[in-house]
């Protein structure tokens, strides 16, 4: 019989720091891990939220720690990396989950704002928390770095350019550094949701919503922020320790199909 390596597929005892986490994906894949058993630093620039959530955790048996995160400072990064490592001493998964999605035209006359602050939180604000985690994910022996992409990192659409450019930059930032530390011993890879019933689409009208879904998703249906969860943690698992620089679609079907 051929050598078979078991594999853990646990992430209990493992510790997860999740961006954005106060909603939609992030308090989702909070969520998920701590029911997984991981230790959860939740972070967000909402800290009442971002707070409540740790509260609902640790109320029902998990263990979390909620901090105020903006993720465009770096010396707050620094201070809540410090709050989480001294109350659970290691770092084994980083999710890089915090967005903002600004719609704009190219005409706009905040054009500039719009594309600063776009790409400081979603593409920058991911290489602030991967550099600063670096030293504390080396000393793990199952370290993960799983940033939050899009289908919009695939392809396009109109009037969100600095939102699609961000997402095809997390792409590109993803799998260069799955080549670079990848040696390390830390595995890079990301997800790229579809179409999600989160905050960034309770806008759009459910008719529409049916429409977009039963015209362009395989599945005929918006996703749910969970599924996107249990995606992310696949990648996290000790035994995803083979799949590095992969950007893993999340949408039902969205991105294979050609009409």
């Amino acid at each position: 019989m051929e050598r078979f390596n078991n594999l853990s597929r646990s992430v209990k005892g493992r510790v997860t720091l999740i961006t954005g986490a106060s909603s939609g994906m992030g308090k989702a894949t909070a969520l998920v891990f701590a029911s997984e058993g991981a230790k959860v630093i939740a972070t967000d620039i909402d800290e009442e939220n971002v707070t409540q959530l740790a509260k609902e955790i640790n109320s029902s048996g998990g263990e979390c720690i909620g901090i105020a995160l903006d993720v465009t400072d770096k010396s707050i990064i620094k201070d809540a990396l410090k709050i989480g490592i001294n109350k659970f001493g290691k770092l084994d998964h980083l999710i890089n989950n915090a967005g903002i999605s600004l719609p704009t035209t190219i005409e706009d006359d905040n054009y500039d704002n719009y594309w600063q602050n776009t790409l400081n939180v979603v593409l920058t604000g991911q290489v602030n928390l991967i550099r600063a985690s670096l030293p504390f994910l080396l000393e793990s022996d199952a370290a993960r770095i799983v940033n939050i992409s899009s289908t919009e990192g695939f392809g396009a659409t109109p009037f969100g350019s600095p939102y699609t450019a961000a997402k095809h930059g997390v792409i590109g930032l993803t799998r260069s550094l799955a080549l670079e530390l990848g040696p390390q011993g830390i595995t890079v890879n990301c997800i790229c949701p579809g179409p999600i019933n989160t905050n960034m689409t309770a806008h759009i009208d459910k008719k529409d919503k049916a429409t977009y879904a039963r015209r362009r998703v395989g599945l005929k249906r918006y996703g749910e922020p969970e599924e996107v969860a249990h995606a992310t943690l696949s990648l996290c698992l000790p035994a995803a320790s083979f799949i590095n620089g992969v950007a893993l679609p999340v949408d039902g079907g969205l991105s294979i199909r050609r009409a």
